[in-house]
């Protein structure tokens, strides 16, 4: 099946905790069927205080993105917000491009 979300796209979160937040897709991870979200799905790491390689102190608590299942994301159409996706091929070029269900824009 093909992966209809790829790195850079915007999209917005369907369901879970962060239902309704839109933010860019920074990395896709097609065998497991998620994405890391920009903000979204924010978790906290308590991470050990350690010497680093100049003699500073790393360590704390820090907040970084966890992946969401792909399935609880939708692209966003530029016209008409969340959407699903198609695709179409080019008469011209014969190449595969991704198309808002909607209306029918290429995205």
């Amino acid at each position: 099946m093909a992966v209809k979300i790829k790195k850079g796209d915007r999209v917005a979160v369907i369901a879970g905790k962060d239902l309704g937040a839109e933010g860019q897709v920074l990395q896709v991870i097609p065998a497991k069927r998620r994405v890391l979200v920009e903000g979204i799905n924010q978790v906290t790491r308590h991470e050990k205080i350690r010497m680093g390689r100049r003699g500073n102190q790393e360590g704390g608590i820090s907040h970084r993105e966890a992946a969401i299942d792909i399935s609880n994301v939708a692209l966003v159409c530029p016209n008409d917000g969340p959407s699903r996706v198609g695709f179409r091929i080019e008469e011209a070029t014969g190449a595969k491009v991704r198309v808002c269900k909607k209306c029918g824009t290429e995205l």
